[in-house]
């Protein structure tokens, strides 16, 4: 015990007992006047404020931790040959953040602020900011910020290719994850989940710099990127911070569903995107939570099997395996085999484009998600009043008047509806069965058609390289690692060639290591 709490602890400790005691003797019929005035319950906490303050450092990484630590992972792993050796150790601290729900009501979320350490330049004095947005993760515990667990290929991809090359790194977990004391997850919810990010920032911006690495300051410079379901939440957040005056240096959102009209047009089309039964459930559970109206009961949606429990099925305090080994949602099947009616045979599934005609197939069977009914009047909607960039590019904008809920839905969180004033990074792949790469085609034309002035970019990990082509090594090696992938099923004894392999690898574990490597050089380069 210090000296300076023993001399004044004790009277801390006499005031506070003295307290108690006199709360103990209080009683209903005390003497205090009754203006009649009900008390006043404390304002809400200020959104973008930090639960804790200094936040916690969880943990402490030295160069050759963060090597054996990436080089153990997979996905992680392959992003060490396009990017050069970390320069920084890093250090991970726990944010705890202020934020809000999509009924604008106050709640709370987590994530990570990984700060660069190290006697380099480049881990010294004011660095740029990275936000970083992660992709669909089915685990409610789930926390960027914990880089011990095995399964956090994000957490390692960017401390390896942003905070231990320099940057300051944000990564919020979203509201609804792990120490959230929101009892859901706004899946897909533009305005909610770009708001719940840029609070991230905020907080995080609060706490710099730490005790722990005092030289380290914001220089001002602010990139924002993420992955799929992060993507989309990177470039939402985009626009949220430019619309507020906030500045951006360069963006960069990575395979996420942009154009969510035409993406969930594809979808009920017959195009059933690879881990349909999660994704689909998730965001009509989460739409019908923020709206109200998708459906009346989750069977009106749902087939019965799975209608139960299925609006709070997810983020799931179990696996996404337990999830399909309970039976709580089929593995593959989101439609019926047996089109709604004859007229939509031709979308039952679709067939193309041919190269990912089996994962669409995949998609329809007999035990399957949503009901015949439900896909019906949604694909009677989507004909009578089809978006402009599918089946058929027409002006490359949403629907102009939806009638379906769930249409309706898409449409209010679609990005076709602002212009980056920033220069911009668009990364994926054009054979992604998870997130078409349509979104990334329609984004590019929306943008040219609006007159964008910005510097506007887009990468196809999976084209062919030319001689000119500054990223031919990325392509290289993303073709590469998709050999690989598929020489292995191969040899374990697959008949297709291993496209089915690669198929449930690109999204996942193909594309991300590749598209983030051209980022963090794209960011290097402001």
């Amino acid at each position: 015990m210090s000296a300076a709490f023993s001399s004044v602890g004790w009277k801390v400790t006499a005031v506070l007992g003295s307290a108690l005691m006199l709360a103990a003797c209080s009683n209903n019929d005390d003497d205090s006047p009754d203006t009649g005035e009900a008390e006043q319950p404390p304002p809400p906490p200020t959104s973008g404020t930090l639960i804790e303050n200094p936040p916690p450092r969880i943990a402490s990484f030295s160069i050759p931790d963060l090597i054996n630590l990436i080089g153990a992972n997979s996905t992680a792993g392959r992003v060490l040959d396009f990017i050069v050796d970390p320069e920084c150790g890093v250090d991970v601290h726990q944010i705890r953040y202020n934020t809000q729900d999509p009924a604008q009501q106050p709640t709370t979320a987590s994530g990570a602020l990984m700060i660069p350490t190290g006697t380099n330049a480049a881990c010294q004095g004011p660095r740029p900011v990275v936000v970083y947005a992660h992709g669909t993760r089915a685990e409610k515990a789930f926390n960027i910020a914990d880089l011990s667990n095995t399964e956090n290929a994000e957490g390692l991809l960017i401390a390896a290719a942003f905070a231990a090359q320099g940057y300051i790194v944000v990564a919020p977990n979203y509201a609804g994850y792990d120490t959230s004391t929101l009892p859901y997850h706004p899946y897909l919810h533009a305005d909610q989940q770009a708001k719940d990010t840029s609070d991230a920032l905020a907080g995080a911006r609060s706490a710099l710099p730490t005790s722990t690495a005092p030289t380290i300051t914001d220089s001002g410079r602010l990139f924002i990127t993420g992955y799929s379901q992060g993507g989309f939440v990177a470039m939402a957040t985009h626009r949220l911070l430019q619309t507020n005056g906030v500045a951006v240096t360069a963006a960069a959102p990575m395979s996420g569903p942009y154009a969510l009209g035409a993406f969930g047009d594809a979808v009920f089309q017959g195009q059933v995107i690879q881990s349909g039964p999660l994704l689909v459930s998730w965001i009509m559970t989460a739409y019908q939570r923020i709206y109200g109206n998708i459906y009346s009961a989750p069977t009106d949606a749902f087939e019965a099997k799975y209608a139960s429990g299925i609006d709070t099925l997810l983020p799931t305090t179990g696996t996404r395996g337990q999830l399909y080994d309970e039976g709580r949602l089929p593995r593959e099947q989101v439609f019926s085999s047996t089109p709604p009616d004859p007229a939509y045979a031709a979308y039952t599934p679709a067939t193309t484009p041919a190269e990912l005609a089996p994962v669409f197939a995949r998609g329809f069977g007999t035990d399957f998600l949503v009901t015949n009914a439900f896909r019906g009047s949604y694909l009677q909607d989507s004909l009578a009043h089809p978006d402009g960039g599918f089946p058929t590019v027409t002006d490359g904008l949403p629907a102009a008047a939806p009638a379906h809920p769930l249409r309706v839905a898409f449409k209010a969180n679609d990005l076709r509806n602002w212009s980056p004033t920033s220069p911009v990074l668009l990364c994926a792949g054009h054979d992604d069965p998870t997130v078409q790469y349509m979104n990334t085609e329609l984004m590019q034309r929306y943008w040219t058609a609006a007159g964008v002035t910005a510097s506007i970019r887009v990468l196809d990990v999976d084209d062919e390289p030319s001689l000119d082509d500054d990223d031919a090594a990325i392509k290289l090696g993303f073709n590469t690692a998709k050999e690989s992938v598929a020489a292995a099923a191969i040899a374990g004894g697959a008949t297709d060639g291993g496209a089915q392999a690669v198929a449930d690898a690109y999204h996942s574990s193909l594309v991300p290591p590749f598209c983030l490597a051209a980022v963090q050089s794209f960011f290097d380069g402001f």
